[in-house]
């Protein structure tokens, strides 16, 4: 679900002063109008959000999709999708991925640079998720770079007001500042993006792309808000963001990946499994996992297995790569007590895929001491539990189903992570464990 928002007035050249006396401006006419309800502005936080938005402004430039550039990968964009992937001869999945995401690029390339214009409208900071409205944001700053946009940046701005409950007067509403350019453009914009969050409350970054800690933007904006949100089912190579993202907490920057929190149904029901005591007491037998993901991104699997491996004290000591029937990672750790464990995660191709990339299919803990009571077997219930329960160990092994969360989209797990924006102890020790991992490759 989203809310519109209004724009109370057309885009014009970026000048700070003008932008906050713009802002000042519809405080004051607010106020001067007895006939309104009361209006103030919230108190709460500032966000940014680059939201690049590429793949519907390609679907759009070669003629796959007509409505307007908003970011929401609805049922429009879905069908987009699947009528480019017919034509390029891709496997049609209506899902963003990284193979269609480059031939997308690949067709646009080869177009003149007068065909490269988005005649679509443009609605990219003029609607916010109920989610994050629920919040009561005080300012969001949106970055919006276009393909074949001028190479300077324009400003628009608007008050979001949410429709308050019955029997409450007066609106709480949130300041909204929409950045356009050239790619090249928004991201020279890093000092300017960094005054106009509002001193003295928190602030956030929301990196809606795979992070470039080496990029002048994102550098200004990790130095200057209070945590980087990310998402690494975005990201193009996990494999070597993670190690990016690990560089990032060492240097004190407080990061947050929404990836992380779809796998916390899966953390709770592994969890819950060893709580009876004739189970827990066997836990540290485990030296054998497997994984089994969605193939096109291995985030969920690694940082699973990072969690796994950072509550259970087992250091990383080898990793390596291969491909059978499928593109497997072998990982080796040494326990606390000695003992060698070997996992297993393989990148499995699905005919009917889920919304988000490299979703967790299934897992296997077991133990090479055939009298050790730890063999758990956990699989989604959209693909069954039957590679997992392939070798004849299902019996002894204490399975269950996995219910995805309700909501896995990035605007509903950012509803989440405001109401919890410190740092993350256990995720970071788990980024740590999967830093460790991939330095071994």
């Amino acid at each position: 679900m989203s809310t519109p928002l209004v724009a109370l007035q057309k885009p014009k050249d970026i000048s700070l002063s003008e932008i906050e006396a713009e802002l000042s401006q519809i405080w004051l006419n607010q106020a001067g109008d007895n006939l309104s309800p009361v209006a103030t502005r919230a108190t709460t936080f500032s966000m940014v959000i680059y939201e690049p938005e590429e793949f519907q402004q390609l679907l759009a430039v070669l003629g796959y999709y007509k409505e307007p550039i908003d970011g929401i990968h609805g049922e429009h964009t879905k069908a987009a999708v699947c009528e480019a992937q017919k034509a390029m001869g891709l496997m049609v999945t209506g899902r963003v991925d990284q193979e269609t995401l480059a031939q997308l690029r690949n067709e646009v390339s080869k177009l003149p640079p007068e065909r490269l214009k988005v005649s679509n409208m443009n609605m990219r900071g003029f609607s916010m998720s109920d989610a994050i409205a629920a919040q009561n944001p005080c300012r969001i700053i949106t970055l919006c770079p276009e393909i074949g946009g001028d190479d300077t940046v324009t400003a628009q701005v608007s008050a979001y007001c949410p429709i308050q409950k019955s029997g409450m007067s007066g609106m709480v509403c949130c300041e909204y500042i929409t950045l356009r350019g050239s790619k090249s453009a928004i991201h020279r914009a890093g000092e300017l993006v960094s005054s106009l969050m509002i001193p003295n409350l928190p602030r956030f970054a929301w990196w809606k792309a795979t992070p470039n800690p080496e990029q002048g933007l994102f550098q200004a904006l990790a130095k200057n808000c209070h945590c980087i949100i990310l998402d690494s089912s975005y990201f193009s190579n996990p494999e070597s963001e993670f190690v990016k993202m690990q560089d990032l907490v060492e240097s004190e920057t407080f990061v947050a990946d929404l990836n992380w929190h779809r796998l916390s149904v899966w953390q709770e029901l592994t969890a819950a499994a060893y709580d009876p005591p004739e189970r827990r007491s066997s836990l540290l037998e485990v030296d054998r996992v497997t994984i089994d993901y969605e193939r096109g991104n291995a985030a969920q699997a690694l940082m699973f297995l990072g969690w796994l491996g950072s509550r259970l004290g087992w250091e990383p000591i080898s990793y390596s790569e291969a491909s059978d029937d499928y593109e497997l990672k072998h990982i080796h750790f040494k326990g606390t007590n000695g003992r060698a464990i070997e996992a297993e995660l393989a990148a499995i191709p699905v005919a009917d895929s889920g919304e988000i990339v490299g979703d967790l299919i299934g897992l296997r803990l077991a133990s090479t001491n055939p009298n050790a009571n730890c063999a758990t077997i956990l699989c989604s219930e959209t693909t069954g539990c039957m590679r997992m329960e392939a070798g004849g160990s299902a019996q002894f092994s204490k399975t269950e189903q996995v219910t995805a969360i309700p909501d896995q989209k990035a605007e509903y797990l950012m509803g989440q992570q405001l109401q919890r924006w410190g740092r993350d102890v256990l995720y970071e020790e788990s980024l740590a464990i999967v830093a460790k991992m991939l330095h071994l490759r």
